[in-house]
Formats: structure tokens, C-alpha cells, sequence
């Protein structure tokens, strides 16, 4: 099972390697290459010299026949005297009747007699072929003398050029191999350069620390391919920084919230047990510690949803809802608190159907009417709308009157833990309007939230029955 793994989860070839790796083979491919056309180059140049000097001897063995024809003197005599001052050079004359009338007996081609004349001698169709251990490269051409034609075999030995091919050819890839090895260490050392600033940005974010998410790295001093790299970064650290500083301010909060409740339990249960008292007071104690109890409760219950919340463990029960039945059910509960702060709730509309879980929707919408009661002065009307909006969704909007929400607020007033006022003056931590979001999210709704001109307006659109499509809040 180890060796499994350690197969599977095998690190990738290094930056610095593929580079590597990439420019070697182009280098040796692009070497190959060219030394494959120079190679090429110095034997075409070699076989239109042969052919020039095959052209040369073909011409004076002709003109060798042509003065023998003209002077009726055998053509031996003639020929004995046509080449001269060639070294490695070999020609025969064979006449119609396919005799040899000159040239060597131990003939350099013995094969000639197969190959097939040519009618222009070019470096293109020469041919080449051994004899007696040597290599000759040569030509097959016929001549018209006077009423007789003639076979003309003209061959040069390749032995030189092939002793300086061999030579240069070593030469050659010697040279070859050195400039590929300092071409490498070249390379080498220009990408272990050029990966400089990117060491450097490394050891700049290694300094990065809890205590230092405030540095920031600057683009305007790497090279413009990292750009995008330290500008990704850089919104990455400002998005840790700020969870970081709401989580320090949750840890604050959640700390003196729970300890406010946990020291009012403390000390009266120490008052109580100071000294005898009667049966009723330790009732009323009772009643005072089953409500901390219930504070803390709710605290704990709020976290842990939204926990659930992030591991996308809220899988919505859904049923066929009328909202107009449930606003009106909600009413009921909530008229006690309505009375006693002296608020007026009121429902208008009608509003589609829609699949939802009837506990997680009562309780986004508790959480909302909970809150406007909260904020609405005495004496106002809180209107719970409904309707559908322009797509087809069903729609519900909570409205108070009040101050308002202040615009700098309003792009964070549904994140958990955030309280509009840090004075830590009400009972709750900031996770009720978190909650609200996490449960109209889960039915793929969206929630936006207005505020101005003294009331604020939160907005919930849901899909009606049917619909289901994945949603994201907006703040308006």
C-alpha cells in the first residue's frame, strides 16, 4: 500500500527540469540537423566536383575518338594520350559490339555493364560502386563517332573524399557536442537566472506571517509574467486578512457573549447559595438560569448551523408551500412581541407556491420579522409583501421603517459574525442575517437587502414550483 502510494503521489518534474529538459532536446534536434545539411552540403559539393571532372574526361576521351576517326589511326593510340594529370581517375571504351577497346583489364566496374547511360552528366546521376576494396563513383555515357558509337565508362575513386568525410565528420560532431554542452550550461544558467524572482517571492511570502498579513508584494517590481501571479496573491492575502480580522472579532465577541451569560449564571447561583432561601426564590433563580441557558443555546445552535451550512450539509425537506399561510402563522407568534413593542404587522399579496423546507424557511423568516420588530420605533407598521418577480420567482419582502442601514454597511451586513454596532449592546453576535442566508442559498434563492429614505426592505426570491437553479446573494 506504501509503495501505491508513493507511485500516485510521485512529485512533478521541477520547473527548472522541463525547462531543461525542453531546451536539450531542441538543441540536440536543431545540432542533428544542422549537422545532418552540412554533412549533406560538403557531399553534394564533392559530387558536382566528380561530376565537373567526369565531364572533363568523358569530353576528352571524345575528342580522343574524334581525332582517331579523323586520322584512321587505331583508337588505342589515341586514347593512351586523352587523359593525363588526373590522379584516381579511370576510363574504358567499349565499342557496338560490347568489346573493350581500352582501359585498365582489371576494371574498376565490373558491374558498368548493367548500369544504363546517361545522356547529361549531372551530380544527381552518377553512380557509385565498389571493386577490389575501393570505393568509385562514376558515369556511363555513349558517344556517336562517325558511323561507330561507343560506351564511355568514366570513374573517379571516392577513397580521399571518404578519408576527408570520416575526418571532418568527427571534427565536425566534436564541435557539435562541445557547443551543445556549453549551450546547456548557457541555458542552465539563463533559467536558474530567470527564475531569481520567483525565489525572491518566495522567500518575501515565507516572512508573510499571522502578525504580517498586511505586506503586500509589488507588481510593479517583477517581470510582467508574474504580474498576475503576485496581483493573485496579493488578493489572496487581502481576503486571508479580513476573514482573519472577522474571525479575531468573532473570537472577541463570541468570548463576551458567552461569558456574560455563563458569569450572570455563576453569580446567582453563588448569591443564591449565600445563604437560606425560600422556595420561590430559588424558582425565580431557576426561571433567571434557564434563560441564560436558552441564550446559550441558541448561540451554540446558530454556529453549528452555519457549520453545516459551509460543508453544504443543509439538504432542504421540501413541501408544497403557501408563503401567505406561513407569514400568517409567523404572525400569530410574533404578535405578543409586536404588542408589547408596539408595532403593527401587516401582509399583502399573493404569491405562487413554492417547494421549500418549512422549518428552515420559518426560521429565515422568524429571524427577518424578529429583527424589524427589533429596529422599527414605536408605533410603526411592518409590511411582509409577496408577489413574483419578472422571471417567474417567488418573491417576499420584509420592509420596517427606522434609521436605515448606513451604505458602508450594506456589502457586509450578511456576514456571519458582523454587527453594525460593535458596541456589543444587544444580545445576539451578528449570525442571525448569516443564518437567513444560508437557508435561502440552500432552496437556490437569493436575498438582497435596500435601505434608504427611512425604512429598509429585505428581499427574498425563491424558484417557484418547478424551478431550481443555483443563486447567489446580492446587496442592492
Amino acid at each position: 500500500m506504501t509503495a501505491k502510494a508513493d507511485i500516485g503521489t510521485r512529485r512533478p518534474l521541477s520547473l527548472h527540469g522541463r525547462v531543461m529538459l525542453f531546451v536539450a532536446f531542441a538543441i540536440g534536434l536543431s545540432f542533428l540537423l544542422i549537422g545532418y545539411l552540412i554533412l549533406d552540403s560538403v557531399e553534394r559539393h564533392f559530387a558536382e566536383q566528380d561530376a565537373d571532372e567526369l565531364i572533363v574526361i568523358t569530353h576528352a576521351v571524345e575528342q580522343a575518338l574524334q581525332l582517331a576517326a579523323e586520322q584512321s589511326i587505331a583508337p588505342e593510340e589515341s586514347l593512351r594520350l586523352a587523359v593525363s594529370g588526373h590522379h584516381g581517375v579511370y576510363f574504358q571504351v567499349w565499342d557496338e559490339a560490347g568489346r573493350q577497346i581500352y582501359g585498365p583489364k582489371a576494371s574498376p566496374s565490373p558491374e558498368a555493364g548493367t548500369y544504363a547511360s546517361v545522356d547529361r552528366v549531372e551530380a544527381d546521376n552518377l553512380y557509385t560502386w565498389q571493386s577490389a576494396g575501393e570505393t568509385y563513383r562514376g558515369t556511363v555515357t555513349r558517344t556517336l563517332i562517325g558511323t561507330s558509337e561507343y560506351r564511355i565508362v568514366a570513374a573517379i575513386s571516392m577513397d580521399f573524399h571518404m578519408q576527408f568525410l570520416e575526418s571532418f565528420q568527427r571534427s565536425l560532431w566534436i564541435i557539435m557536442i562541445a557547443a551543445a554542452v556549453f549551450t546547456l550550461a548557457a541555458a542552465w544558467f539563463g533559467v536558474h537566472q530567470g527564475h531569481a524572482p520567483l525565489r525572491g517571492l518566495s522567500e518575501t511570502m515565507t516572512k508573510i506571517q499571522a502578525d504580517r498579513l498586511h505586506v503586500r508584494l509589488e507588481p510593479d517590481t517583477v517581470p510582467l509574467e508574474l504580474k498576475t501571479l503576485v496581483n493573485s496573491f496579493n488578493h489572496m492575502i487581502s481576503r486571508l486578512e479580513d476573514s482573519f480580522v472577522r474571525l479575531t472579532d468573532f473570537s472577541a465577541d463570541i468570548a463576551h457573549e458567552l461569558r456574560t451569560p455563563l458569569t450572570n449564571l455563576i453569580t446567582q447561583t453563588q448569591v443564591s447559595l449565600g445563604k437560606s432561601r425560600s422556595a420561590e426564590e430559588y424558582r425565580e433563580l431557576l426561571y433567571s438560569n434557564l434563560e441564560e441557558q436558552e441564550r446559550l443555546t441558541k448561540m451554540v445552535n446558530d454556529m453549528l448551523w452555519l457549520a453545516q451550512s459551509d460543508h453544504g450539509l443543509l439538504k432542504p425537506q421540501r413541501e408544497l408551500l403557501e408563503l401567505d399561510q406561513e407569514v400568517r402563522d409567523l404572525f400569530d407568534f410574533f404578535e405578543a412581541l409586536a404588542e408589547e413593542a408596539h408595532v403593527e404587522l401587516r401582509l399583502e399579496g399573493q404569491a405562487p407556491a413554492t417547494n421549500a423546507d418549512r422549518a428552515m424557511l420559518r426560521r429565515a423568516l422568524s429571524n427577518l420579522i424578529s429583527n424589524a420588530i427589533r429596529h422599527t420605533p414605536s408605533g410603526g407598521r411592518i409590511f411582509v409583501q409577496l408577489g413574483r418577480s419578472a422571471s417567474g420567482e417567488t418573491q417576499l419582502s420584509i420592509q420596517n421603517p427606522g434609521d436605515g442601514i448606513p451604505p458602508e454597511h450594506l456589502p457586509r451586513i450578511f456576514d456571519r459574525f458582523y454587527r453594525i454596532d460593535p458596541s456589543r449592546q444587544h444580545h445576539n453576535v451578528g449570525l442571525g442575517l448569516a443564518t437567513v442566508k444560508s437557508i435561502v442559498e440552500a432552496h437556490a434563492g437569493t436575498i438582497e437587502v435596500t435601505s434608504g429614505q427611512g425604512k429598509t426592505t429585505f428581499t427574498i426570491s425563491i424558484p417557484a414550483c418547478g424551478k431550481a437553479q443555483g443563486k447567489k446573494s446580492r446587496i442592492s
